[in-house]
């Protein structure tokens, strides 16, 4: 089952941007999942500047992973 919490869609065209944006959808995505304590975290790069970051019940809680597609 997953999350109702929405993915954090995350478009960049920097590193910079990159590294920014993903911390503060991560760190949103922990506060949600810790009201919960079921879901990890997925971070999906789906093509060169493009992300998802989501709660997953694919993930253990406390962790977080990527996927590359």
């Amino acid at each position: 089952m997953q999350s109702t919490i929405a993915p954090v869609e995350i478009n960049v065209t920097s590193l910079k941007s990159l590294e920014e944006r993903l911390e503060a959808a991560v760190s949103h995505l922990q506060e949600a999942a810790m009201l919960t304590g079921r879901h990890g975290i997925l971070v999906t790069r789906n093509r060169a500047g493009s992300y998802t970051a989501a709660l997953s019940d694919q993930v253990p809680f406390g962790m977080t992973r990527e996927l590359v597609r």
